[in-house]
């Protein structure tokens, strides 16, 4: 019973504890064991298993829809089967990780959601809009998280379209590369089997490609006025808003932008990549210092050399250990052997 009891604690303080990405994934895993657990039982005593989970599920038919309107955000937590979910949330995994190097947690949670919500709306308007789909209109559902899921992945390519990423089998390819393939296995399996999900992964592309070529378009100015007036208000006493005297609006440059976003994402982890984004020569002016510190009491001093920064590209060391366990799969970092 202890041993239990430390694991759902554990469970507990790791969702606490954990990113966005790790909470996501473990939403969805729960449902899935949830809905997966309920599903044995009721076969165990010969009920229909799937009937109540068409209530969590987004119908194809419009009218079922306005009798169950929660269906549009619970179906992108549901899923078919153990495959289903697994390469879901490998992807979500992978690129809900590289999203957070660009944009912040608030954001990749905000663009689940309305990539679920754009896919979902897509399926029901194709549904009902085409009449391939006439005979199945009424009896159609959509479930899985591919459409929030593909919408980071759309963002991601919208925002860093040459970068590189590492694909087993295939090699280094940009991530450009990678959502032009995706889009286009979706346009071409629209009439498959899995019709309603391929068209869902257009609306989720489109939610992300919005998402990601909003935050660069000419309304970058509005954003940054509203990101500096929410740090400049105050609440008073009777709950309303005031804005500081000492707020002075600042033009939308690179700069002002990045300092502004050191501010914001202060102690999140993004300082850094921002600044590797720049180019490495950047980064180590930026980064390399020369302090002193106190260490376990006495007096001493780091330094950070720009020339260490620039030979090791700003990766991290692999841990030897690593390595050894790879079998020699595993290649140290430039400039750390």
């Amino acid at each position: 019973m202890a041993a239990d009891n430390s694991f759902i604690t554990n469970l507990k303080e790791n969702f606490r504890r954990g990113d966005i990405v790790t909470r996501l994934l473990y939403i969805n895993i729960g449902v899935f064991l949830v809905v997966t657990l309920v599903n044995i039982v009721l076969t165990l005593f010969n009920q229909p298993a799937g009937f109540w989970t068409n209530y969590l599920e987004f119908p194809a038919w419009w009218e079922r829809f306005i009798r169950q309107p929660w269906s549009l955000f619970t179906y992108m937590f549901m899923h078919a089967g153990i495959l289903h979910i697994l390469f879901n949330m490998l992807w979500l995994y992978w690129f809900g990780r590289l999203f957070l190097q660009f944009f912040s947690a608030k954001h990749l949670r905000g663009l689940y959601v309305l990539g679920g919500i754009v896919g979902g709306l897509m399926y029901m308007l194709a549904y009902n809009l085409f009449p391939y789909f006439a005979g199945a209109v009424y009896s159609s559902y959509l479930l899985g998280a591919s459409a929030s899921v593909l919408a980071i992945v759309i963002a991601v390519g919208v925002r860093e379209p040459n970068y590189p990423i590492q694909l087993m089998f295939v090699g280094t390819v940009k991530l450009k590369q990678v959502a032009i393939f995706m889009l286009l296995l979706d346009l071409l399996f629209m009439t498959s089997g899995n019709a309603g999900g391929h068209i869902a992964h257009l609306g989720g592309a489109l939610a992300g490609w919005w998402f990601a070529a909003e935050l660069g378009s000419p309304n970058a100015q509005e954003y940054l006025n509203k990101v500096r007036q929410r740090a400049y208000t105050s609440e008073d006493e009777d709950g309303s808003l005031t804005l500081s005297s000492n707020y002075r609006e600042v033009t939308a440059t690179k700069d002002n932008i990045m300092n502004e976003r050191m501010l914001e994402f202060a102690f999140e982890g993004q300082r850094y990549w921002d600044l590797l984004r720049q180019g490495v020569e950047y980064a180590a002016s930026q980064i390399a210092t020369n302090t002193s510190v106190t260490s376990g009491g006495n007096p001493d001093n780091v330094t950070i050399k720009e020339s260490d920064i620039v030979k090791k590209q700003g990766l991290s060391q692999i841990p030897n250990n690593q390595i050894t366990l790879s079998n020699g799969v595993l290649k140290q970092n430039e400039g750390w052997n």
